[in-house]
């Protein structure tokens, strides 16, 4: 840790180009978990990941992993599934329920964060501030997957996501791409690479090309919407399919 710097009570962080390349995007350490200081990192490219015997962490890797809204890849599979409409998709509907199930997963960062409490706790804040939004897939009145993250501007930044059935998360995926699509988000933050997201279109570009479309995008008022599905599957044929 005594490469990277040290946070104070500022809400500054160091250049990105000053994080390092082994482990890759480390950035700085310390600080707090405030909703201020952790707006201010998403708007930069930057996020807090660490576990439990560990100081908060900061990173921004490169290459960065995100999936554009107009490139979102399903597969056969997934659309057979998608086509039995067997599951109900909300919006915000449990968003404690969605991180405790993600933190429950214990990933490490090559699959997402991994939820310490005090995580938990400060991105439950931000969902009450309006910043962080949840996706839920229910089974009748079970919630069998799901993921959450923040929307800031005209860009999601992707945390986590979770499964109990088949396909539960790349279903609460793919809504939430073509649910962002239609308001018109420019493209969904994945932080890292993994087989899950590289099925569903992921791709990653260079830190300088992300932090290029940030700028461009983050400061821009949202397309006006209230948090609540108006996009639908809709079975073979429509223009909703052709994706």
């Amino acid at each position: 840790m005594s490469q990277i710097p040290w946070l104070d009570e500022s809400l500054e962080f160091p250049e990105l180009s000053a994080a390092l390349t082994e482990p890759d995007g480390l950035l700085a350490a310390g600080g707090d978990l405030s909703p201020e200081r952790i707006i201010t990192a998403y708007k930069q490219g930057i996020f807090p990941w660490f576990s439990d015997d560990q100081p908060i962490l900061w990173w921004s890797p490169n290459p960065r992993c995100v999936v554009f809204p107009d490139k979102l890849h399903i597969s056969k599979s997934l659309k057979k599934r998608l086509n039995k409409q067997q599951v109900t998709v909300t919006f915000d509907q449990d968003f404690a329920a969605v991180i405790q199930h993600c933190a429950d997963t214990r990933r490490g960062p090559e699959e997402g964060t991994w939820i310490t409490e005090d995580m938990l706790e400060a991105y439950i804040e931000l969902h009450h501030l309006g910043v962080a939004h949840s996706v839920e897939v229910w089974n009748g009145d079970k919630l069998v997957g799901g993921l959450y993250g923040l929307a800031i501007g005209r860009c999601f930044f992707g945390e986590s996501m979770f499964s109990l059935e088949t396909d539960a998360s790349k279903t609460a995926f793919v809504y939430l791409n073509n649910q962002l699509k239609d308001w018109n988000y420019q493209i969904i933050d994945c932080q890292v690479e993994n087989p899950h997201l590289l099925t569903l279109g992921a791709e990653t570009i260079q830190r300088s090309k992300f932090q290029s479309i940030l700028k461009e995008n983050i400061d821009c008022p949202p397309t006006p919407h209230q948090w609540e599905f108006s996009w639908k599957w809709s079975k073979p044929g429509t223009a909703d399919n052709s994706l």
